[in-house]
């Protein structure tokens, strides 16, 4: 029997990628999975997955960088199951536009949804599982919001590094709730958001040139770690930012 067993997880940008496979994941683990997204259109897919595979799951449409739609995702979430012990900050966009060219909508909205998001999520879900007695947040990062910028993306990074100082605060200030907060910071991951940048040979060839393990990441990748940080066997760890990119980043 898993230890996830009958535990509500709440995942932010379920619809398709690294979200998708993280739901997924936890379903697997006969896990209640809320799956998020801002589209219906891949959100029903994740449904259909998840239920046609066994498991249960329920669909949520939501923009997650405003407030009262996820004060209303939580209370709905709340209405179906009563509580909420786990949740994943997956939900992203990543403009790409060199500095000097980037519009001002398209900072903003990065900001609001790669940080505000998690932001208005952990304060709403935090609020919760200070009720219930405990529970775990996982933020989705990037590699990028640690020693290794993005060229072409200063929103994009501005915003993962701006999430990590954030899992780190929240993971100081939630401890005495028994609610730990942690980050994981995925390499190139094969999926739909780097799907374009993979046709690009050259580019693939540079990838792969600065990653020890010499291969681009699977969405498994990284959802055997967030599995792993929400399980009783990470129960002393808490704070962290955790690199999965086949050793691009050793810091």
């Amino acid at each position: 029997m898993s230890e996830f067993k009958g535990k509500i997880a709440l995942v932010t940008g379920a619809g398709r990628g690294i979200g998708r496979a993280i739901a997924q994941a936890f379903a697997a683990q006969e896990a209640q999975v809320a799956a998020n997204d801002i589209s219906p259109v891949n959100l029903d897919e994740t449904i259909a997955q998840i239920m046609a595979a066994g498991g249960e799951a329920k669909g949520i449409v939501a923009d997650v960088s405003k407030k009262m739609a996820v004060q209303t995702m939580i209370e709905e979430i709340l209405d179906a199951w009563e509580r909420i012990d786990i949740l994943i900050n997956n939900a992203g966009v990543e403009p790409h536009a060199p500095l000097l060219e980037l519009d001002e909508w398209d900072w903003r909205r990065t900001i609001d949804v790669n940080l505000g998001g998690p932001f208005l999520t952990m304060q709403s879900v935090g609020r919760v599982m200070r009720e219930q007695g405990g529970g775990v947040i996982v933020n989705v990062g990037s590699i990028a919001g640690r020693a290794h910028g993005l060229k072409d993306r200063s929103a994009y990074v501005a915003s993962k590094m701006g999430l990590i100082g954030l899992t780190r605060e929240a993971a100081r200030e939630l401890a005495e709730y028994r609610i730990r907060v942690n980050a994981v910071c995925p390499g190139v991951i094969e999926t739909e958001m780097t799907a374009a940048l993979r046709q690009n040979e050259a580019m693939v060839k540079k990838w792969l040139e600065d990653i020890p393990q010499g291969r681009l990441g699977k969405p498994d990748d990284i959802t055997g770690v967030v599995l792993f940080l929400c399980s009783e066997a990470a129960s002393y760890l808490t704070g962290q930012a955790i690199n999965v990119d086949g050793g691009k980043v050793m810091s």
